[in-house]
């Protein structure tokens, strides 16, 4: 590998499933359940909208990350799609 290639940034798209959790007094919440990788877009898309129809979880998000291999950093993730109950985008 070349200096050219792990310059180079990485993306990653995501489908990522909740559940709900009962805390305390019956309050509940959503936590993350499964964090699917995918190449493109359209798969994690499409994964995502079929976890949330299948019903074994409340919501699903579908999203990209870009990745600096150099130093390591991490972009906000942008949204591609949201389906059913997910956290708001400020969580």
């Amino acid at each position: 590998m070349n200096n050219a290639d792990e310059a180079a940034e990485k993306i990653h798209y995501i489908c990522q499933t909740y559940v709900e959790v009962k805390g305390r007094g019956g309050q509940g919440s959503l936590k993350v359940d499964k964090l699917l990788q995918y190449t493109s877009a359209a798969q994690a898309e499409d994964r995502a909208e079929r976890e949330n129809r299948n019903g074994s979880c409340v919501g699903a998000d579908a999203y990209m990350i870009r990745e600096d291999p150099g130093s390591g950093e991490v972009s906000a993730p942008v949204f591609l799609a949201r389906f059913g109950r997910v956290p708001d985008d400020e969580e």
